[in-house]
C-alpha cells in the first residue's frame, strides 16, 4: 500500500520508522544526482560535523548560484511542526523536496531526480513517494544528546560549571529568552520578527508574512533550536550575525526597532558577566549529533 505523504507523515513521526528507509535516506542525502549539475547535495549545505548547518552566511547552490536566507540546522527538525525559516512546509514530507525544486539550490524537478535514479537497476522502481518518505525519516533521525545542560536536568546537578550554571539562571529569568527558546528543543516553534531584516528603513526580508499574508508577521522568522547552536555559526535567518557574543549583544539592546518588532523584546541592560554566564550556558546545549536508527 502506498500512503499518501500527509498521512506517511504523521505515521512516521510518531516513530514507526523503518531502518531500511532510513537508510535510503541517508544515501540519498549525500547524494549528488538530487541537484542538476550533480555537484550539490543536502549534506553540501547541511554538514553534519557543523550541526547539519554550515557556515556560510549564504550558501552556494548549483553554478554557484546563492538565495537570500542562511541554511538552518536539521537538529530536531523530528520535533517541528513547520519548517522553514518561514514555515511554509507543513511536513518534512514536503519541506526535502522544496530545495530540490528549487532553482538557486538543486534545480532540478523532483520528476527528474526519480529518471535519473531510475537508472540505477536497484531503484527501477523508486517513486516520488518514496523519495520524499525517505528522506524525511532520515532527517527526523538527526538530534543532539547528552549535552551537559541534558546531564544536568537528567541528574539534578552534575556537568554544568558554576558560570554556565548562572547562564541557566539568566536564560530562564532576566535574559528573557525562554520566551521564545522553550521546551526540550529550546523553540517555540513559533515565528518573531526580531529586526534583524530591518535596515536602513526599510524590510528586507517578508518571512512568515510572505506565507499567511498577515502584517503581524511581516519580518517574523521561525525560532530555531539552540540545540548545538555553538557549532552552527554564523546566525538569524540571512547569516548576518557572526558569533555568539554578537547574537547575545543583539539581544541585550532589545532587537531592532521596527513596526513589527516582537512585544517581548525589550533592553536587558546585561552585564559583562552576564553576557558571558548566558554564552556559557550556550556552549552547554551542545553533545554528540547523532543520525540513523
Amino acid at each position: 500500500m502506498v500512503l499518501p505523504l500527509a498521512v506517511l507523515g504523521v505515521f512516521l513521526a510518531f516513530g514507526q520508522q523503518d531502518a531500511s528507509t532510513v537508510a535510503l535516506g541517508k544515501k540519498l542525502f549525500f547524494d549528488g544526482r538530487l541537484s542538476e549539475d550533480g555537484s550539490v547535495s543536502c549534506a553540501t549545505c547541511h554538514i553534519p560535523e557543523e550541526g547539519f548547518a554550515d557556515h556560510h552566511a549564504i550558501s552556494p547552490g548549483v553554478f554557484g548560484r546563492k538565495g537570500n536566507r542562511h541554511t538552518p540546522s536539521l537538529i530536531a527538525r523530528a520535533a517541528g511542526a513547520l519548517h522553514f525559516w518561514d514555515g511554509r512546509s507543513p511536513s518534512l514530507e514536503q519541506q526535502v523536496l522544496e530545495p530540490i525544486r528549487n532553482p538557486n539550490e538543486m534545480s532540478m524537478t523532483v520528476a527528474g531526480v526519480v529518471r535519473r535514479l531510475r537508472e540505477d537497476p536497484a531503484m527501477k522502481h523508486f517513486t516520488e513517494t518514496t523519495l520524499a518518505a525517505a528522506l524525511a525519516a532520515y532527517v527526523r533521525t538527526i538530534r543532539s544528546e547528552d549535552a551537559p545542560a541534558d546531564l544536568f536536568l537528567k541528574q539534578g546537578g552534575g556537568p554544568l560549571s558554576p558560570l554556565a550554571l548562572e547562564g541557566f539562571r539568566l536564560f530562564r529569568d532576566r535574559a528573557r529568552c525562554y520566551i521564545c527558546h522553550s521546551g526540550g528543543q529550546f523553540t517555540d516553534e513559533s515565528f518573531h520578527n526580531t529586526g534583524i531584516a530591518w535596515r536602513n528603513g526599510t524590510l528586507l526580508d517578508e518571512g512568515r508574512a510572505i506565507v499567511t499574508g498577515k502584517p503581524y508577521h511581516r519580518g517574523a522568522f521561525k525560532t530555531p533550536a539552540l540545540r548545538e547552536i555553538a557549532r552552527t555559526a554564523p546566525y538569524m535567518h540571512d547569516g548576518s550575525i557572526a558569533t555568539l557574543e554578537a547574537v547575545v549583544e543583539f539581544y541585550d539592546k532589545g532587537g531592532n526597532r521596527n513596526p513589527w518588532l516582537d512585544p517581548n523584546l525589550q533592553p536587558l541592560h546585561l552585564t559583562p558577566a552576564d553576557k558571558q554566564a548566558l554564552i556559557a550556558f550556550l556552549r552547554a546545549l551542545s553533545g554528540t549529533v547523532r543520525d540513523g536508527l
